[in-house]
């Protein structure tokens, strides 16, 4: 079992991480980028009372077992004593609409239903503040606990005994206990009835969603599972997706390789909408598109690889000395330098998801000729910078180079942009970007395409390799059956590949030698196998995969390619992303059934 077992919940607004003995673990406020009043599991935890965790335990308890409810992320845990004593702890984060609009708090409810038995309950409700600084004060009323966490304040409401809360003390659970914690006001209605309705409306909205999907008939609860929180990692009031919901896992043991994902990066979120939009999740493309025109909008020259979820460009990195991070593996990083790099692949990444708001009939809003122009500008920053040096897709902080997947990406920019031009009937405009594409094609092979290794190269007039190559088919540079590809192919899969897994690159960069695979460049890797006409071994490859996924069917970002454990921020939206895609790939046709 991974010590990664953990299980998100959220309504777009919050979201909350929950380990395999039911405890809330982590969880930002008032936005995923938040203060982790939840931050036991960066705070050195080691299973027990730690500070920054909500627990629920039984006296004597034996076991625990999770599940989710179906087609939802509303999570059920067993707890089981002794004695024959069992609760369910039933948790989630409201999301319903309400007088017209999505009711979506900073809220996590928490429901513990006696199941048999006489069980004897215990709370610890201990959230932190200032980044595991201290403690939140807190005071308390009859039926209720506020958290003093500084610039907010939380209230507990509860049918629950208050003191007994207070006090950590064990109580006899004979009837269900409610828990709401969320704004600081008074709580209307009656608490067991309106927590009641929450959990039933929030069991609808998801379920109706999880409806909409045009899932692949084969893997389809692996897939509904990765696309439900795919969606948990956007930020419904801008837009904005997440790259992860969490900060400073590390790719691998004591390596420092700790990062902030905590915001969202323009490439993490376009593979998102483009996996999503294969499953016709249309609803998660309109919110970013509006979230990319702001963006554009604010563009000042120059774009960034990403940005705060409020669409904030300042992510200045520093260090939360509170936190001893996980496994005690520091540094716990808030923030994140790479905004201040130069990631030229950025612009095609802008470009290419809102090429479908021109042609999409289906969306609410469809893009008009302003957006056009808007997007031109980006692509002349791709014309501009497609042959100059970036940090690349894999944000090496110390050098830089001339990028194959970051031109490429620029002149996808301009061949998507002839395509709108195309549709829009701008004859001009469509030449003009056709002339654009076709010279930074021209580059790339020339410049890219190495004649003494015979494949292409990770950069300009280089030989080393990265899986990024991978992309060149699915960008639709080259075919897959193109001389030069299956010669890159080749290549890359001899350089990176080890076992059933794939790395990212095999050099040493600014922290030495990677230790643990990427896992989204082993989907790609499955991908091109099956591409190649390898789809038996892309077909296993993908099974062994979905193996190594944690209780809740997820996966973080990096995986130890000889013991299989996960490492890095979780869940990754990247390795997600690669479920759905391999799962649409792979799967045999709903035709086949008869």
């Amino acid at each position: 079992m991974s010590s990664l077992e953990l299980w998100p919940i959220g309504n777009c607004q919050v979201s909350g991480l929950v380990d395999a003995d039911a405890r809330l673990v982590w969880g930002c406020a008032p936005r995923v980028d938040g203060d982790p009043v939840f931050c036991a599991l960066l705070n050195n935890d080691d299973g027990g009372a730690a500070p920054g965790a909500w627990m629920f335990s039984l006296e004597g308890q034996i076991s625990a077992r999770q599940a989710y409810r179906r087609n939802t992320p509303i999570l059920v845990t067993r707890l089981e004593d002794a004695e024959g004593g069992a609760v369910d702890v039933i948790d989630f984060c409201p999301r319903f609409e309400r007088s017209g609009r999505m009711y979506r708090p900073v809220a996590w409810v928490r429901i513990v239903q006696p199941v048999s038995g006489s069980p004897r309950l215990r709370v610890r409700l201990a959230p932190m503040r200032g980044y595991g600084r201290e403690a939140a004060p807190r005071t308390s009323g009859t039926n209720h606990i506020r958290f003093l966490l500084g610039d907010q304040t939380l209230r507990l409401t509860t049918d629950a005994p208050v003191g007994n809360i207070l006090d950590s003390r064990p109580f006899r659970l004979e009837r269900p206990a409610h828990f709401f914690l969320g704004p600081d006001e008074p709580f209307a209605g009656n608490v067991s009835r309106e927590v009641a309705t929450m959990l039933e409306r929030t069991e609808s909205y998801w379920q109706h969603w999880v409806r909409g999907l045009a899932t692949p008939l084969e893997w389809q609860d692996h897939v509904i599972r990765a696309a439900i929180t795919l969606k948990l990692c956007q930020h419904e009031e801008t837009g904005a997706i997440v790259a992860a919901l969490t900060t400073s896992i590390p790719e691998s043991a004591g390596s420092g390789r700790n990062w902030d994902y905590r915001y969202c990066w323009i490439r993490d979120a376009y593979y998102t909408v483009q996996a999503l939009n294969r499953l016709g999740a249309l609803d998660v493309l309109e919110k970013y598109l509006s979230y990319l025109r702001n963006i554009v909008d604010d563009a000042q020259g120059s774009l960034q690889p990403l940005y705060a979820v409020s669409g904030e460009r300042v992510l200045e990195e520093s260090v939360a000395d509170g936190l001893a991070g996980y496994r005690g593996m520091g540094p716990v990083r808030v923030g994140n330098a790479a905004y201040l790099q130069v990631q030229h692949d950025v612009y095609g990444q802008i470009v290419l998801p809102n090429i479908q708001a021109f042609i999409d009939r289906r969306l609410l809003r469809m893009a008009n000729l302003d957006d056009f122009h808007s997007l031109e500008a980006i692509g002349e920053m791709a014309w501009r910078m497609h042959d100059t040096p970036d940090a690349g897709l894999w944000e090496f902080r110390t050098r830089t180079a001339v990028h194959t997947y970051s031109a490429v990406m620029s002149w996808a920019a301009c061949d998507r942009l002839e395509n709108a031009a195309r549709i829009l009937g701008l004859e001009a405009r469509e030449r003009y970007w056709a002339g654009r594409a076709a010279a930074i094609r021209e580059a790339i092979e020339t410049r890219a395409w190495s004649e003494d290794a015979g494949h292409f190269g990770a950069s300009f007039g280089g030989q080393e390799l990265d899986a990024s190559l991978l992309q060149l088919v699915d960008l639709r540079f080259l075919p897959a059956d193109d001389p030069r590809m299956v010669a890159t192919f080749a290549a890359v899969e001899k350089a990176l590949r080890r076992g059933e897994h794939m790395l990212r690159y095999a050099s040493e960069d600014d922290f030495g030698r990677p230790e643990t695979a990427f896992n989204i460049c082993t989907f790609w890797l499955i991908e091109a196998l099956h591409v190649a006409g390898r789809g038996e071994e892309a077909r296993a490859l993908f099974e062994r995969m979905l193996g190594h996924a944690t209780q809740a069917g997820l996966l973080s970002e990096d995986m130890d390619f000889e013991t299989g454990e996960l490492w890095g921020n979780y869940p990754q939206t990247y390795s997600l992303v690669g479920i759905i895609n391999c799962a649409g790939l792979l799967s045999r046709s709903w035709s086949t059934i008869r």
